[in-house]
């Protein structure tokens, strides 16, 4: 890929007729009357709602057959390992000339792993193996829908459209943790991973239904060394890797923190997990509607230390209201990647907006399955609580770390 920002590569001759433009100061309202905005929001949640179902009753399986911390914090975010597959092989189908096509024909993908949790006494091993497969078909959907949402909507539209998907995504992980609970306990593991198969299935057709082709796209071919070119040039430049860093590794830590819930505290689990993703939706709401471009800048790194501050608290172990409101209130600091994600796209070149973004959900998803292998492994060693904090302060030693001198005032929110 050409480095010039402005140097555009050919596309095809025929492209299908812009939506209409938005308004500058687009609300949540404005972006609903997007019809294919609409769609692939729609079938975003639905795809989130299935994605906590399914990982909700794996870990709990994994916990009752195994009783392992290790086994039980990888399980439910075991599916992010393979996303970094996704991204160094075949991430370049995110900018391909059909990104719709692409989008529905990994959903179906999606739907066939997660139908496949649903057959009864299949081995732990097996179930592992699918979602490792799961992983790497939903990291290469990430990309393409996300490169979708950046042509469906303006540039100043943006981060309100993603904040919309990350408070829904909050929201719907609430209901869907204190769904999960319900379910589990009528109709058991296999019962909640027919439903949610279900959900994914009229995500595939919503999705199909609303959004329409945009062939205003790369002409070569996607494949493998489309995919090396172009990651070759977007780790060329040091401030996209300083923020894809950024958003990496201090996320995915604080994801092995909640990986340890259930080891931690079994009773407790889906409350501290619903808190969790309460704060995110408050976080995201906050920041994505409320605040400026500028001020989400300003506030971004203040954001990153309050994500590992209050788990501090895990390694003194107090009352669980008292830990719940910490998870709330850090929650909130997941909202840091916001601002981190509208820079990254303001440094890299248009026509690979789907490819970069891609590759960030797909680190970020990654960090999220390392961060739960660290965490269980230290939870092994020390105790879920002392492993949580432990992982909690390593959060935030890389947050300092990536924060640049105060000589370069042009980047304040790192």
């Amino acid at each position: 890929m050409p480095s010039d920002p402005t140097s555009r590569p050919t596309v095809h001759s025929t492209p299908t007729p812009a939506p209409a433009p938005l308004p500058a100061a687009t609300g949540y309202l404005g972006l609903l009357r997007n019809r294919e905005f609409t769609g692939l929001y729609a079938g975003f949640t639905l795809t989130v709602a299935a994605s906590t179902l399914s990982g909700f009753a794996l870990g709990t399986l994994v916990d009752e057959q195994t009783g392992s911390p290790f086994l039980t914090a990888v399980s439910m975010y075991g599916a992010t390992f393979a996303t970094v597959l996704g991204a160094l092989t075949l991430m370049s189908v995110a900018d391909g000339g059909r990104p719709r096509r692409t989008v529905v024909l990994l959903q179906l993908a999606s739907l066939a792993g997660v139908a496949a949790q649903a057959i009864p006494g299949l081995p732990l091993a097996v179930r592992f193996a699918l979602l490792l497969l799961l992983g790497f078909f939903q990291s290469l959907g990430t990309g393409a829908r996300l490169g979708l949402l950046s042509e469906v909507v303006p540039v100043s539209a943006y981060a309100p459209a993603r904040s919309l998907m990350n408070i829904t995504s909050g929201g719907t992980a609430i209901l869907g943790y204190a769904a999960g609970a319900v379910l589990l306990r009528y109709a058991g593991p296999r019962g909640v991973f027919v439903i949610a198969a279900c959900l994914t299935a009229l995500g595939t057709a919503v999705v199909a239904a609303t959004v329409r082709e945009h062939s205003v796209r790369l002409t070569r071919r996607p494949g493998l060394r489309q995919t090396w070119r172009t990651n070759a040039e977007l780790f060329s430049h040091p401030r996209r890797r300083v923020l894809l860093l950024a958003l990496w590794v201090p996320n995915g830590l604080i994801v092995g923190c909640e990986a340890l819930f259930i080891s931690y505290d079994p009773g407790h689990a889906g409350t501290l997990l619903a808190a969790g993703s309460a704060g995110m939706l408050l976080g995201d709401l906050t920041v994505g509607r409320l605040l400026t471009a500028a001020a989400r800048r300003r506030h971004a790194f203040a954001l990153r230390l309050l994500l590992a501050a209050p788990f501090l608290l895990f390694a003194v172990h107090p009352p669980a209201p008292v830990l719940a409101v910490a998870v709330f209130l850090a929650s909130a600091g997941f909202a840091a990647t916001l601002p981190l994600q509208e820079q990254l796209l303001e440094v890299t070149p248009e026509a690979i907006h789907g490819q970069v973004q891609g590759v960030e959900s797909a680190g970020r998803m990654t960090w999220q399955g390392l961060g739960a292998a660290i965490a269980g492994g230290l939870a092994q060693c020390f105790g879920p609580g002392a492993a949580i904090a432990l992982a909690a302060a390593a959060s935030l030693a890389v947050t300092l770390l990536t924060r640049p001198s105060r000589r370069r005032p042009r980047d304040p929110s790192l």
